[in-house]
């Protein structure tokens, strides 16, 4: 599933970015709208990972969706 489509389907999809990544808030998922950028952004705050792991996470969530 490429961006756009997570873009368009957000509101179906955030539910499974929050059950994914408990520490993230709403806010942040609500901010995120599909961004994979912002969304790896986020993980890196709150988990405390590397750029790399962050990215590597969010683009295995998106190929599994």
């Amino acid at each position: 599933m490429n961006e756009d489509r997570i873009k368009g389907q957000w509101k179906q999809i955030s539910g499974k970015v929050k059950a994914q990544w408990g520490k993230l808030t709403d806010d942040d998922v609500r901010v995120s709208e599909g961004n994979a950028e912002y969304l790896a952004g986020k993980l890196q705050q709150r988990y405390g990972m590397a750029k790399d792991q962050a990215k590597k996470e969010v683009n295995d969530f998106i190929d599994s969706l």
